[in-house]
């Protein structure tokens, strides 16, 4: 596939009681949206494991979104509040593996808001479309790869065992 022809594929984790249902709104209001996103429909944003968001990049995806009821309206009380922390740690390992910041999103889309996840989902395409493919063989695997070993040395217990 040329650079020309490119469409990126987006995998979005989205909220049973909020996002879902906002995607559901943009589409019975005949909003315009990004047909690249695949909705994938989770109870809550909060379990949205990050070994999630890395299988989906490993296996073929460009890009992930993550939406999730508004951070105190969470039907779970505090799904989103873990989805958010997780968030954070996600995109620092994320830059440390040397993938763009504009690959994995989170975005608050409650059920009335349609526009807002339908608007969502095509500023990430177009993000994603300016970046390219991921390319996780090359981005990710040969930078592992080029890390130095570090060194594992025995520690000893007080009685002199090996631990």
């Amino acid at each position: 596939m040329s650079e020309s022809t490119y469409e990126p594929i987006i995998i979005g984790f989205l909220c049973n009681w909020c996002s879902y249902r906002a995607a559901d709104l943009a589409g019975t209001a005949r909003l315009h949206y990004s047909t690249n996103m695949r909705p994938i429909r989770v109870m809550c944003s909060g379990r949205v494991e990050p070994d999630l968001v890395l299988a989906a990049l490993r296996n073929g995806a460009d890009g992930v979104l993550i939406a999730g009821c508004h951070p105190g309206e969470c039907h779970y009380l505090e799904g989103n509040l873990k989805t958010l922390r997780r968030y954070k740690l996600l995109k620092r390992m994320l830059a440390q593996f040397g993938i763009e910041k504009e690959r994995v999103q989170l975005v608050w889309a409650s059920a009335s808001e349609g526009s807002a996840l339908a608007n969502a989902i095509n500023r990430m395409t177009q993000e994603l479309r300016q970046l390219g493919p991921l390319r996780w063989q090359e981005t990710v695997i040969k930078r592992v790869d080029l890390q130095p070993a570090k060194t594992v040395e025995m520690v000893r217990d007080p009685v002199g065992e090996e631990v």
